[in-house]
């Protein structure tokens, strides 16, 4: 019979075989509309390819939805119709090198996956058909041939990532690097996209934010639901707002794309902002203009009688217009942004009930000649090639330490008592000083005490960002750093383990929805490294946001390439030379106290050399006839060690294993289990539960395997963390029963 997991995978193999672009790398013959920034004016042919290629686009989205509406499905059209024509601009300046861009509102994705259609990169009919029905053409932004990495998830998030991408590329190119962020007017207020905003004014990062104020939320417009102008919060933080009247006029459009360009090679963040039409001492701004100037007079005429409105009524047309080329839709969310009957929102617009045929038939969807001419002269000349390639695997080599590094690494020796943080000091600083360009460090206030000082002094500057208490956008920015390019880097974010769960999980949380271009959700390129892990917080300071570090990783072990718990300081280096080696998501954590360095059993030396291979189970100490094994997850391998000891030559006798890091190899787990007939007992420095509650943490790895086996196993840990002394961590131990007497009791019930 097969396993879950081997059913699983085969169904996943399945899906990959039969998507379309979900590839190691996929090359596209796409139109040749490539624009130079750096030149200030756009002519009317490339305006005309532009317009045109937006004309396409709005088709191909109202298709799609039409086809959605057959099987009784709608989504977001009102605001993929309005990304259209700001994102046709942005693909056209995009280089997938120095270039980039994003989309912060990623439920606009029909607009995004119709646009990159119209340029050639997708298959229209695929995402006519396909849209939110398989793999390659996913219900949000996600990474297809043509398109961004960065897939977008809670609103707002993208902000401070793509600030992390444009300063990996600043880093990387130099002048030229640009990174382009599609934001609706909703995420700009939540905290990430504010501390976003506040990081790119810090380190001068080379990025625009393109704002589709359409006025228009979830449930009601931005008056009924943020009453907020977000250009002076925005502007308080370092960005210099541009503004213009419409992303509707293209050449405005580009003059705006064209002054941010010069701004971000300043190293200057900036916000476009369309402030739309409204009245002015000189001129008047009502139902008549809108109609005017969108070739819709008889349809808004119709529109408003049906309503009981006046023509002659003054309104706010929208400078980015949600169902834009959509007329009754579109309407609709300018009568509701002003309050008049009628008024509707279309954040959740559909095609349902519609004729497709008379959507498409109504004058915003029909090019002009000059249109027609400008895309098919485009489709007469040599496409332009573009490979996207997917980013390497996990676990593919990355930065290697070379012989000479490591042989010049010094050590603590075996039986001193020091923090694991020296190793790790020792680590980062050996893969800084070999690949200072390719060490990128985020830091929040505490390089001295986690360790990162001596390798942020061996990296250039603008490889390195301080951004003080804000944990969760450094996790984020680091994230944007792993998405600047493709090539071997280390990027590192450390702070507190107590911080991460309690406000920086946001950066964990991306890597579940970060889908590489092989269709796989991975994490990405990045390091969390959590320090003051456990109980061992010092006597300055107890917290229980520290305890479920361990449960804290093991939810996220999908997406990482490695877990490592480091038991000393040594173990801690060996570590970070593993991590620096490999491509891929990685957490490490790391205890704050002091730790014996661990010996081999038989007094010849540490445990571990400087140029040990890293190892997920390490055998630590055995013993004539033991029928029991401990298993110590990192810091408390010592106490395991001092039980084994205590009962060596008895009827409970046990070997002693030290576990390095997660997810164990396959079988060996199982392996254990089934060598050791009376059973593991496990200990860890976190939070495992109990049998009523559940099991966690690392108890919980082994409880599953020990129940498949039929063979039992006990649990030393952390089972009631709302009280706890001041003091050492071996008291604190003691107070949470992490102590050899402990152990003993355990192998004894087994």
């Amino acid at each position: 019979m097969s396993s879950p997991g081997s059913i699983q995978q085969q169904k996943n193999e399945a899906l990959i075989a039969a998507s379309r672009y979900m590839r190691e790398s996929v090359t596209s013959e796409v139109l040749p509309l490539s624009l130079d920034i750096s030149s200030a004016t756009l002519d009317d042919n490339q305006a005309n390819a532009l317009q045109a290629i937006e004309i396409e686009a709005a088709h191909t989205a109202i298709r799609s939805l039409a086809s959605l509406a057959a099987i009784g499905e709608l989504d977001h059209l009102g605001g993929g119709l309005d990304l259209i024509p700001a994102l046709a601009l942005t693909a056209a300046l995009t280089d997938y090198e120095k270039v980039e861009f994003t989309i912060e509102h990623a439920h606009t994705s029909i607009g995004y996956y119709s646009v990159l259609a119209s340029y050639g990169f997708l298959d229209t009919d695929l995402v006519i058909n396909g849209f939110r029905r398989g793999l390659d053409i996913a219900g949000h932004v996600s990474w297809v041939p043509g398109g961004t990495q960065l897939n977008g998830g809670r609103l707002g998030v993208m902000v401070p990532v793509a600030v992390g991408q444009a300063l990996g590329k600043r880093a990387k190119h130099g002048d030229g690097a640009w990174v382009i962020t599609h934001c609706g007017d909703a995420g700009w207020i939540s905290g990430q996209a504010l501390n976003g905003f506040n990081c790119a004014d810090l380190h001068d990062a080379p990025i625009t934010f393109v704002m589709h104020r359409n006025g228009i939320q979830l449930s009601g417009t931005n008056k009924q639901v943020m009453d907020k102008d977000p250009r002076p919060m925005i502007a308080s933080q370092g960005v210099t707002i541009i503004e213009l009247d419409s992303f509707a006029d293209t050449h405005a459009l580009y003059k705006a794309y064209h002054d941010a360009w010069n701004l971000a090679q300043q190293g200057r963040p900036s916000l476009i902002y369309p402030t739309g039409y409204q009245s002015t001492d000189t001129a008047r701004v009502d139902l008549n203009e809108l109609g005017r100037r969108y070739n819709i007079t008889a349809e808004t005429a119709e529109f408003a009688a049906k309503n009981g409105v006046a023509m002659e009524t003054e309104i706010w047309i929208p400078g980015a217009l949600m169902s834009y080329r959509d007329v009754y839709p579109m309407l609709e969310c300018v009568f509701h942004v002003n309050d008049l009957p009628g008024g509707e929102g279309h954040h959740d617009g559909h095609m349902k009930g519609r004729d497709e045929a008379a959507v498409l038939a109504n004058p915003m969807m029909q090019m002009t000649p000059a249109q027609q001419e400008a895309i098919a002269a485009l489709r007469r000349q040599p496409q332009r090639t573009v490979v996207t390639a997917a980013r390497p695997q996990p676990g593919s080599p990355n930065l290697v330490l070379s012989a000479e590094s490591v042989a010049a690494v010094e050590l603590p020796p075996a039986g001193a008592v020091t923090s694991a943080r020296a190793g790790i000091e020792a680590g980062y600083a050996a893969v800084a000083r070999e690949f200072p360009e390719q060490t990128f460090v985020v830091s929040c206030d505490l390089n001295p005490s986690t360790k990162l000082a001596k390798a942020v002094d061996a990296i250039p500057a603008n490889h390195a960002y301080e951004v003080s208490i804000e944990e969760q956008v450094a996790t984020l920015l680091a994230n944007g750093l792993a998405m600047s390019g493709n090539e071997p880097q280390l990027n590192i974010i450390s702070t507190f383990a107590a911080f991460f769960d309690g406000l920086a999980r946001e950066g964990f949380e991306m890597w579940r929805y970060q889908r590489n271009l092989t269709g796989a959700n991975e994490g990405l390129n990045v390091t969390f490294h959590l320090s003051h892990v456990g109980a061992c917080t010092g006597r300055d300071h107890f917290s229980g946001w520290s305890l479920d570090w361990v449960s804290t990783a093991l939810t996220y072990l999908p997406y990482i390439h490695r877990f490592y718990t480091p038991a000393d300081a040594r173990a801690a280096f060996v570590a970070v030379r593993d991590l620096a080696a490999h491509y891929g998501a990685h957490v490490i954590g790391v205890p704050r106290d002091n730790l014996p360095v661990l010996e081999k059993q038989d007094g010849s030396g540490a445990l571990w050399e400087a140029h040990s291979e890293w190892e997920a189970v390490t055998r630590y100490r055995s013993y004539d006839g033991a029928g029991k094994a401990i298993l110590a997850l990192g810091a408390p391998a010592a106490v395991a060690a001092e039980a084994a000891e205590t009962v060596k030559g008895t009827e409970d006798a046990a070997d002693v294993y030290v576990v390095n890091g997660l997810p164990l190899p396959a079988n060996e787990l199982v392996d254990l289990v089934r060598k050791y007939h009376g059973g593991i007992v496990t200990v860890e420095d976190g939070l495992i539960g109990c049998r009523a509650s559940g099991i966690r943490g690392f108890a919980s790895v082994v409880s599953a395997a020990a129940y498949e086996e039929n063979a039992c196993a006990e649990h030393v840990g952390i089972t009631d963390p709302r009280i706890a002394p001041s003091g050492g961590h071996y008291e604190i131990w003691e107070h949470f029963g992490i102590t050899s007497d402990a152990v003993v009791a355990a192998l004894q019930r087994l």
